[in-house]
């Protein structure tokens, strides 16, 4: 692999999460399309994004801020299941799955930034 990040499976979980949030929220209302759906989206993203920026090998401290970014994301991510849910667009099930898979994944990018 020629990026850093391919090799970590904290970037794997989180690109896959991501994933999952896009097919969510095409089921999200067309009222939602420049709010929740694209805070959410934008949120998932960020994620990947700062995990696969911070492993670019600067420094450690660099490597550091960037999760703290990525985990602060992670949480957003959490905040906008639950407003979906409250609105009615996710259903007690498929919130409880994503917010244990979203538990998981701040767990993994926490334990990483200990690591370093």
């Amino acid at each position: 692999m020629a990026f850093r990040f391919e090799d970590l499976q904290v970037w794997h979980k989180a690109i896959d999460l991501g994933e999952q949030i896009n097919q969510l929220t095409k089921a999200f209302p067309k009222e939602e399309l420049f709010i929740l759906t694209s805070q959410i989206k934008r949120a998932a993203d960020s994620v990947v994004l700062n995990i696969a920026e911070g492993s670019t090998g600067q420094s450690k401290a660099v490597l550091k801020v960037f999760l703290g970014y990525s985990l602060r994301s992670a949480i957003e991510v959490v905040s906008c299941l639950f407003i979906a849910k409250k609105r009615g667009y996710l259903k007690d099930e498929l919130f409880n799955e994503l917010y244990g898979e979203y538990e998981v994944l701040v767990k993994m990018i926490t334990a990483l930034r200990n690591s370093i």
